[in-house]
This record gives C-alpha cells, sequence and structure tokens, in this order.
C-alpha cells in the first residue's frame, strides 16, 4: 500500500489522468458553445463514434495517425450539419433529435466496423511528442508535462482560446446573447440561426475531434468505444457552469479520479466485485458535484428551446 505514494507512482497515475480527461475536455467545450448558443446535443457522444470509427479507419488503411484525426474533423463538420439541419432549420424537438443521433452513431459504426474490418486490428497511433531530451533534463515534472502527444497540448491550449472567443469577441457575444434572448438578439440584427448553427458546427467538430483522439490514443476501434464519454462530456458543461475553465477542472478531475482508480486495481489494492463499484466512482462524481452546482448557476435561458420569429 505504501508502494502507491512514491513520487513514481503519483507523477505516473496524474499524467494519465491528463491523458484520460482529453477526449471529455475537447466533447465538452465544443458542446458548452452549442448550448451557450441555446441547443442541447445529447447526440455528443454518436458523434464521438463516429469521429472515432473514421480516425480509426483511416489510419488503419492510410498509415497516417494525422489523416486520421484529419477525417475525424470532417466527419464531426459533417454530423454538425446534419444536425444543425435538424434542429435550426426543421426546428426539431432537440433532446428526442440528439438521442436519435447518438443511436444512429452506435448503430453505424458497429455496422461498418464488422464489415470493413472484422476482428480488431491495431492502427498507427497519435505518437509526436515533445522532444526526449526535454523530459530526460526536467525529472518528474518532465514525465508529467512533457510526455504526451502534441494532440494532448491542443486540447488544453483550446481552453484559453476558447474563453476568447466567448468573452472578447462580437461572435462570443451574440452566443450568448442567442443563448439568452434570442427575440432580442434579433430585434438588433444578429442572425439567430446563423450563430447557432456556427454554433453546432463547432461543437460537433470538436466532438468528432474528441473520438478521434480517444481512437488514435489507442490505436483500437471496438463497438461502443466512447462507453458513455460523451454523456458525460454533456454533464461536465453544467459541472463548470459553461465556463472553459470549469469544464477543464471537472475533465481533469474526472480523468484523475478515472485514472487512480485504475492504479488501485493494477497494484491490487481492489479487486472483483470492489474494482467494479470502485469504476463508478469519476460518474458518482460527477452527478454529486453537478447536482451542487446546478443549484448555484442557472444554465441559458432558451437552451433547448427553437427560435421563431415573430410575426
Amino acid at each position: 500500500m505504501s508502494d502507491l505514494f512514491t513520487v513514481a507512482i503519483i507523477t505516473a497515475t496524474l499524467a494519465s489522468g491528463i491523458r484520460l480527461a482529453v477526449p471529455f475536455l475537447l466533447a465538452s467545450l465544443g458542446e458548452a458553445v452549442g448550448q451557450r448558443a441555446g441547443v442541447l446535443n445529447l447526440g455528443v457522444e454518436g458523434v464521438m463514434l463516429i469521429g472515432a470509427y473514421a480516425a480509426y479507419y483511416t489510419s488503419l488503411e492510410s498509415g497516417s495517425a494525422a489523416f486520421g484525426l484529419l477525417m475525424g474533423l470532417v466527419v464531426g463538420f459533417a454530423m454538425g450539419l446534419v444536425y444543425a439541419f435538424i434542429t435550426v432549420v426543421m426546428h426539431a424537438e432537440q433532446g428526442i433529435s440528439g438521442i436519435g443521433i447518438y443511436l444512429f452513431g452506435l448503430g453505424f459504426t458497429d455496422l461498418l466496423f464488422q464489415k470493413q474490418v472484422g476482428t480488431p486490428k491495431k492502427a498507427n497511433k497519435l505518437e509526436v511528442k515533445p522532444p526526449d531530451w526535454l523530459v530526460e533534463n526536467t525529472g518528474r515534472a518532465g514525465e508529467l508535462l512533457f510526455s504526451h502527444t502534441v494532440l494532448i497540448y491542443v486540447a488544453f491550449l483550446l481552453v484559453p482560446i476558447v474563453y476568447w472567443l466567448m468573452t472578447k469577441t462580437t461572435f462570443g457575444l451574440n452566443v450568448r446573447a442567442v443563448g439568452e434572448n434570442p427575440q432580442a438578439a434579433d430585434t438588433l440584427g444578429v442572425s439567430v440561426n446563423g450563430v447557432r448553427t456556427a454554433a453546432i458546427l463547432f461543437g460537433n467538430t470538436m466532438a468528432g475531434l474528441a473520438g478521434a483522439a480517444l481512437a488514435l490514443e489507442i490505436g483500437f476501434f471496438q463497438q461502443n468505444l466512447t462507453a458513455g464519454r460523451g454523456f458525460i462530456a454533456i454533464a461536465l458543461v453544467y459541472f463548470g457552469a459553461w465556463r472553459p475553465v470549469g469544464v477543464m477542472s471537472g475533465a481533469l478531475l474526472f480523468g484523475i479520479v478515472s485514472s487512480t482508480v485504475v492504479t488501485l486495481q493494477v497494484h491490487g489494492v481492489i479487486s472483483g466485485s470492489v474494482s467494479s463499484i470502485a469504476h463508478m466512482a469519476p460518474a458518482v462524481l460527477t452527478v454529486i458535484v453537478l447536482v451542487v452546482v446546478s443549484r448555484r448557476i442557472g444554465q441559458p435561458a432558451a437552451l433547448t428551446k427553437p427560435f421563431t420569429r415573430d410575426g
């Protein structure tokens, strides 16, 4: 038991937690922007699955993980176009539409995997990392901070970028206005449907990237690879009160708790049924904090409400 508290184990656990947090962070950042515009997307999980499969299969066939990552972005954007048409143009109920996207992604990726791949095959993983000398010359801090792939740094760099986008630009101001009072925004000349479409496209592209990051981190794909991560990402938006830094904090908390459970299991501290229960800890923690936070901070006033111009 005392071995768990060595610097090496703690560093490895934290580094693993950072890696585990990235898919949640990417998907949550995108969903936060969408929700600030008044659009709830319960289909994040499905888009992540489609992005994951597209990235995996492209990497498998082309031998290029970078090309696979690009395809994850492309299919995420394409699914954003579909969801924008359904919810913004057709005014479909957002909750039901999102569940439909999720079910489509779950079934479609399973079908494609069975028909195109069949048995699990290893694809090229994302391997671009900082130089080895940077890790070697900075000790444990280097192992914690400089042992990750480039995509992980990109994910965390997106936090200040999204913050700036939402708080310092006209687009961000329009997104918040549309999410709070679309009728008032419309009278001021803001294209409510245009802003919501842009927010949906950004959110779904990020979800596709999140799925791609998950698949290319391990180099494999299997049925239901995301295992609920998309739904947890939606919860983390509430957890983080629709703010990029809050979303990042929730993703890191979830990743580190998940990593800690794995570490306890690997070192034999927990096993059997206790291990199965322990794996529920991150989700339970998220729900508890979500309940506490939701009582203090209200959601965007127009969330899930379709916009129709008066008169």
